[in-house]
């Protein structure tokens, strides 16, 4: 297993230096334009390598809208995601890449309008109740004024590139139910919590996609037994520092990516 993971990462890599090529957002004399917006799920955020132009947004040459392009070479990419990213800066900041000539659209957002972060650290400080009412807040957020919120971002996207393609990568499950998580271990009524929020925000996100006849893409089924902390995880844990329940490499090659080819070809 130990050398078919390394297989793996060095495949990641071998595509990731082709498709930080492909992310700079110049327009190529013929092809297809392709964009990506959104979050640090759709930067990248977890790989552990960054385009060092990106700034803070830390756009990975291994986020699922590199490695996608770098397997359609009739498509350029203009990668505008940028990790914190919230629907509104998605709005204000990311749409402007967007145009007629547009082709493609990617978009992964909302878990920095749930607060995922500030419920991350709740569950990890505090009690078992406090973690199951922070989580229950903002799943409630996240299947009812996010769905309003979305839908509208999703007509802003429309309006922006009338002829594109809008594809919309929902969020995994972070956690497995069983093993130990190093550091801080989480109860298994906190991880169960934590994942129902995940529930929330992809079902939020495809109620959002319905109303406006979007295409989502839930990947909640490719990660599941991949969660952190269990035998063979896709999402990074604790260890991680900043990049803690985001996928790794594997999760954004054999998750993430796979996914959008499943839908797209």
């Amino acid at each position: 297993m130990r050398k078919l993971m390394s297989a793996v990462v060095g495949a990641v890599l071998a595509f990731a230096g082709t498709a930080g090529v492909m992310s700079t957002p110049a327009q190529a004399a013929t092809g297809q334009e392709y964009v990506a917006l959104g979050d640090s799920y759709a930067s990248g955020v977890g790989t552990g390598y960054y385009d060092s132009g990106s700034g803070d947004c830390k756009r990975s040459p291994a986020d699922y809208p590199a490695l996608w392009a770098a397997a359609h070479a009739d498509y350029t990419l203009k990668d505008v995601s940028c990790s914190g990213a919230t629907i509104a800066d998605v709005r204000d900041k990311q749409l402007s890449a967007l145009g007629t000539g547009t082709d493609l659209v990617t978009l992964t957002v909302g878990g920095n309008d749930a607060q995922f972060s500030s419920v991350v650290q709740a569950c990890l400080t505090q009690s078992d109740s406090y973690c199951a009412t922070a989580t229950l807040w903002m799943s409630s957020y996240a299947r009812n004024q996010m769905v309003t919120e979305l839908a509208g971002l999703y007509q802003d996207i429309r309006s922006k590139a009338p002829n594109a393609r809008i594809v919309v990568l929902g969020y995994p499950r972070t956690l497995s139910s069983t093993g130990t998580c190093p550091l801080i271990d989480l109860s298994a009524a906190k991880r169960t919590a934590m994942n129902g929020l995940a529930d929330a925000l992809a079902e939020g996100t495809a109620a959002a996609a319905a109303e406006e006849s979007v295409e989502f893409v839930d990947v909640r089924a490719a990660f599941q037994g991949h969660g952190a902390c269990g035998s063979d995880p896709w999402i990074n844990d604790l260890s991680a520092g900043t990049e803690v329940f985001h996928p790794t490499l594997m999760g954004y090659l054999a998750g993430y990516d796979a996914r959008l080819n499943e839908v797209t070809g």
